[in-house]
């Protein structure tokens, strides 16, 4: 409502909202007078205009107000994710964050959050389409069985460059050879790495102000076993036998001179592979032959050099008997082991794998099984297959012999199951399956341990190792 030009403040309010430069009386002409004035400031009123316009609303309007204007943004939001969703081509309402998903209850319809929305047309209450549930199978991801078993190592080869600068060149090849299985047996590993250690204490000469019994092991010595282990884990053997190199440089006294502490220590390495390899190898086939009679079948599972020379062994002594051999599925190798003994005029029968084997072990007369190693508590630590063939003797009532170098027997270690001291086989593992090259088998699966220690065809239960280790490093730490 436009005002009268005089604008009375005093006049009576009005309920109806008013131009504010209506109200604002219009100057007049200037003249002298009105020379010294300053010039008014332009539109001075609309502030208090709104401050009265304010306060002219009531609370219950000034709610509702509010009100309206919150469920016009919230439109506004709502509007937009749809948009952009329908621009990604997913279906609206599944934005992650939407108004159902705000306060983490469930979308409309009772879906929960992150489940597909059947198609448009479907049927309350049935399954989503097929395509929908092979979507759903495509994008899980592939279980990978070499995840389960990242525990267990597995031989790999090292390339040179990456090598240590301290590892000595006869140290290097035997690592490479270890790594492409070249070196596969324990025995022909250890015998591989004490010879090139012989080679590492022959060329060493002790840095000026440094002496042999406090420098070689930490930097010299320990490098090569670094990368060896590397290459493939380290057998029992080499573990025993590095224990036993440490303990002896260990013992030498500081004035010791270079010379004679290098001489004791060739000497103690030719004394480890002349008695507990070479003629430990003598004695254990000399003492297994021994316990085979005229008449008797022996079973022995793929190839193993102790067995093969206990075999042999018995046939120059003049006995007659025949051999069961039961070979690994994967690595053939008893296959060497039949033709020796053929060739050697033994009657022979071969199976391929280990089907049928209650029929064949219960035929023989003494199971003859090599070992990689024994632990503390009497386990035998094998070539994977051998505790089925050591199970199904004991079931049938069959002796188990089992034929190991005391050399390979640890002190500190036990072992129940397959999974904590195994390798992977790098040959025969893929990113879908694997391959363990050992298994183990329980001290109550095996009648008796045959070693260097014992004679006259004797043998030692699987649980007497730690008396046995007592007896054996006793001349080769003094």
């Amino acid at each position: 409502m436009s005002g009268d030009g005089n604008g009375a403040p005093g006049g009576a309010p009005n309920n109806t909202t008013s131009n504010p430069a209506d109200t604002i009386p219009k100057p007049e002409a200037t003249g002298p007078a009105d020379s010294t004035k300053k010039p008014a400031a332009k539109d001075p009123a609309p502030a208090p205009a709104q401050s009265a316009n304010t306060e002219k609303l009531t609370p219950a309007q000034l709610k509702a107000k509010a009100k309206a204007e919150k469920a016009a943004r919230r439109a506004q939001v709502k509007e937009a994710r749809a948009a952009a969703a329908a621009a990604a081509g997913a279906p609206a309402g599944q934005e992650k964050g939407g108004p159902a998903d705000a306060k983490g209850g469930k979308a409309k319809g009772g879906k929960q959050d992150g489940q597909p929305v059947p198609p448009k047309g479907s049927m309350s209450g049935h399954r989503p389409s097929v395509h929908w549930a092979d979507e759903k199978k495509e994008q899980e991801p592939k279980s990978n069985p070499l995840h389960f078993f990242s525990h267990v190592p597995i031989a790999k080869r090292i390339p040179l460059s990456q090598a240590h600068k301290d590892v000595h060149p006869a140290v290097l090849a035997v690592g490479q050879q270890m790594a492409t299985n070249a070196l596969n047996d324990s025995i022909a590993r250890l015998k591989a790495m004490l010879l090139a250690f012989r080679k590492v204490i022959e060329a060493y000469e002790s840095p000026k102000g440094s002496v042999l019994s406090r420098h070689f092991i930490p930097h010299v010595l320990n490098p090569q076993i670094e990368y060896l282990t590397e290459c493939r884990p380290m057998c029992f053997a080499m573990g025993n036998a590095i224990r036993l190199l440490k303990g002896r440089i260990n013992k030498f006294d500081i004035n010791t001179p270079e010379d004679e502490a290098k001489e004791e220590l060739l000497d103690w390495v030719d004394f480890v592979i002349n008695e507990r390899i070479t003629l430990a190898e003598y004695a254990i086939g000399r003492n297994a032959a021994a316990t085979i009679n005229d008449g008797d079948t022996i079973l022995t599972y793929s190839y193993h050099r102790l067995v093969e020379r206990a075999l042999l062994e018995a046939k120059e002594r003049g006995k007659t008997f025949d051999v069961i051999v039961v070979d690994d599925h994967y690595e053939k190798d008893g296959q060497k082991l039949a033709t020796t003994l053929a060739a050697a005029g033994i009657p022979v029968r071969y199976s391929p794998n280990l089907g049928g084997l209650r029929p064949k072990v219960a035929a023989a007369n003494n199971v003859f099984l090599g070992g990689e190693g024994i632990f503390a508590n009497g386990s035998m630590n094998a070539r994977s297959g051998t505790a089925d063939v050591a199970m199904t003797a004991t079931n049938a009532g069959v002796k188990v012999t089992a034929l190991c170098e005391s050399i390979n027997f640890d002190r500190d270690r036990v072992s129940v199951e397959s999974l904590t001291y195994n390798e992977v086989d790098p040959q025969r593992s893929a990113p879908d399956c694997l391959r363990l090259l050992y298994d183990n088998t329980h001290h109550k699966y095996i009648s008796g341990v045959m070693t260097e220690f014992e004679s006259g065809g004797g043998h030692s239960p699987a649980q007497a190792i730690l008396s046995l280790l007592r007896k054996q490093e006793e001349p080769l730490i003094a």
